[in-house]
């Protein structure tokens, strides 16, 4: 069997002295956060199975419709015109990411984050059980192939595989719905090109991510850990080594040494390899395993917890740590802006859309009798059900003549429609551009849409010089 990597601070675990990869094998842990953290992961992973099975309005709950330009999120729909909303959506979750990071420090990666979830409550789980534990599975990889070896590597990636099938297709759930899935599944590839691409990829992404890449993807790509050292400060809650009460390490009945007895337990666990006694790093997760590890080893020598402990750089070092400070100021009135602005923006969203464009072609006729503007009318109604709509125009001068959109007009669900609007004004009385409201409501008054218009023509001057 190999030796240990040793952790650094000047070079990844992952990367031995030669280049070579190198491949953890996180040990098995138990306690508090462990706990926790493995039933927090588990309540994603059913919600994540769940949604595109719990129906809200006729539709799933989070169903992305691509196709049909509809986004239904918990019943609430919103057509692909409003899909400037989600701005707020994703710059809200920056914030609160922000916010919570300047807190709680990297909370979301070591315990909501997909590739931590999937990684630590699903392909660990397999792995484990197919290999062994950490230093079974360390002998598996040092040990010659035999039949053994073929038959636990064989089934481990065919577990993977399918796995990583059963993950990507119920990611295309949320974009064409379940029971569009399974008619493609029952289908020749060829039939849905697209839909059968999507899930090869996407599958083929996840086994390499989940059953090789692993760690790196938070080491080497996610972003998430360098912007950490801007996002927190020494007030920040992280994941600490309580230096002065644990060194100088050594045996634990030297009555001279600290209370870390330097038994590598917290490295072993760790799914980054890092050694917390370090100090704060990049590779850190946050995910708790070497505080439960440490507490462990802390009980059986009947010595306190928290050596290895969540709090604060000032509260490792025995100063007061401050959770009210400029940054943490700073991103709640961002967040208390953007939520009173993202509310103001939800309500105004109706529950059809009109847009009112002139015509292409010449902005304005004048005929013998009458000067006329040409305009289309759409409304695409955003309900799940038919509606009727009705077209008033508030405003301009008496004698203005309307035809085309005058009459009642029913949409299907989810439809739309557009129909021209002819207006004209006698040429005698015609003085100069106006505006006009045009306004559009349902039969039951209960919204109302409203666009404002310009009617135009040429100078009234002009115009009556050359009235015949």
């Amino acid at each position: 069997m190999p030796p240990a990597q040793r952790p650094s601070v000047d070079s990844v675990t992952t990367i031995q002295e030669d280049g070579s990869r190198f491949f953890l094998h996180p040990a098995d842990v138990r306690g508090f956060f462990t706990r926790h953290r493995k039933w927090t992961g588990l309540f994603l992973i059913g919600l994540y199975l769940a949604l595109p099975w719990i129906s809200i309005g006729g539709y799933p709950a989070v169903f992305l419709d691509v196709g049909g330009r509809r986004f239904h999120l918990f019943g609430y729909v919103l057509a692909f015109q409003d899909a400037w909303l989600l701005f707020f959506g994703i710059t809200g979750l920056g914030f609160t990411l922000f916010f919570v990071t300047s807190l709680l420090g990297r909370l979301w990666c070591g315990w909501a984050c997909p590739q931590t979830v999937f990684l630590e409550h699903v392909y660990r789980p397999i792995e484990r059980f197919i290999e062994g534990d950490a230093v079974k599975r360390r002998k598996l990889d040092a040990s010659r192939w035999t039949t053994e070896k073929i038959i636990k590597r064989t089934s481990k990636q065919i577990a993977f595989i399918f796995v990583s099938a059963v993950i990507s297709h119920l990611f295309l759930a949320y974009y064409v719905s379940l029971p569009e899935l399974w008619a493609m599944m029952h289908h020749a590839p060829t039939e849905h090109w697209g839909a059968f691409l999507f899930v090869f990829l996407f599958t083929a992404v996840n086994y390499f991510n989940f059953s090789w890449f692993r760690e790196q993807l938070c080491i080497v790509i996610c972003p998430y850990g360098r912007l950490q050292s801007a996002l927190t400060d020494d007030n920040t809650m992280v994941i600490g080594y309580d230096e002065k009460r644990g060194e100088p390490r050594g045996k634990a009945s030297d009555p001279n040494a600290g209370h870390c007895i330097d038994c590598n337990r917290c490295v072993q666990v760790c799914p980054t390899g890092i050694d917390i006694r370090q100090g704060l790093q990049l590779e850190c997760i946050g995910c708790a395993a070497c505080i439960d590890a440490c507490d462990e080893i802390m009980t059986k020598l009947d010595r306190p917890k928290g050596l290895v402990r969540y709090d604060s750089l000032n509260g490792l070092e025995g100063r007061k740590t401050r959770w009210v400070r400029p940054r943490t100021i700073l991103y709640s009135v961002l967040l208390l802006v953007g939520m009173t602005v993202a509310t103001f923006a939800f309500s105004s969203v109706r529950p059809a859309n009109m847009s009112v464009t002139r015509i292409t072609g010449a902005p304005y006729i004048v005929s013998e009798d009458h000067v006329r503007n040409q305009f289309l009318v759409r409304v695409v109604n955003k309900q799940d059900l038919p509606e009727s709509f009705v077209l008033d125009l508030l405003g301009g001068p008496t004698d203005l003549a309307v035809t085309g959109f005058t009459e009642t007009v029913e949409i299907g669900p989810l439809g739309e429609t557009v129909l021209p609007i002819v207006l004209q004004v006698p040429r005698s009385t015609y003085d100069g551009k106006f505006t006009i409201m045009v306004s559009l409501h349902d039969e039951d008054d209960q919204f109302t849409l409203e666009r404002e218009i310009e009617f135009i023509g040429p100078d009234p001057e002009l115009l009556r010089r050359n009235t015949p």
